[in-house]
């Protein structure tokens, strides 16, 4: 039988790899999807986008350079299915202009969500209460565990 998708954004899986207030919840939210028939899925631009907030991380100070490349590896090799559909980009544009977001790298997650008939997963609060009324299909993190729903 095959999995049922769910997309997953950078931000849960950079609080997977490294110490961040959300990193419990989105270990419990990981567990409970390694143990059942869910299949996390991305776009392509999840490994930029994680790459990025690793090198960001180091450049900050809060992560030391060996502790952030390790996290790198350790994010790079999730089970997480990368999914470059084609007319992606064109959808993800579309999202971002209809959600009035400034920029499309959010929308290509919520536009491989609607592809593919599933829940989009975030760790991003300011991301989800400006459009989760517009896309049902979006969650946060934060509710995981407070009564909301877990994929199906």
């Amino acid at each position: 039988m095959p999995r049922s998708p769910v997309c997953v954004d950078a931000n849960i899986v950079v609080a997977l790899v490294t110490a961040e207030t959300s990193s419990q919840k989105a270990l419990a939210l990981w567990t409970e999807w390694m143990t059942s028939e869910i299949e996390p899925v991305a776009p392509r631009l999840l490994h930029f986008e994680v790459t990025s907030v690793m090198r960001r991380k180091v450049v900050r100070g809060s992560m030391q350079l060996e502790d952030a490349s390790r996290s790198l590896r350790e994010a790079l090799a999730l089970d997480i299915a990368v999914i470059d559909p084609a007319g992606l980009s064109a959808l993800a544009f579309e999202l971002a202009d209809r959600l009035r977001q400034p920029a499309a790298y959010d929308a290509h997650y919520l536009a491989l969500s609607e592809l593919l008939d599933c829940e989009c997963w975030t760790a991003n609060e300011r991301l989800y209460n400006a459009i989760h009324a517009q896309v049902p299909r979006l969650r946060w993190l934060g509710h995981f565990g407070a009564g909301t729903p877990t994929p199906l």
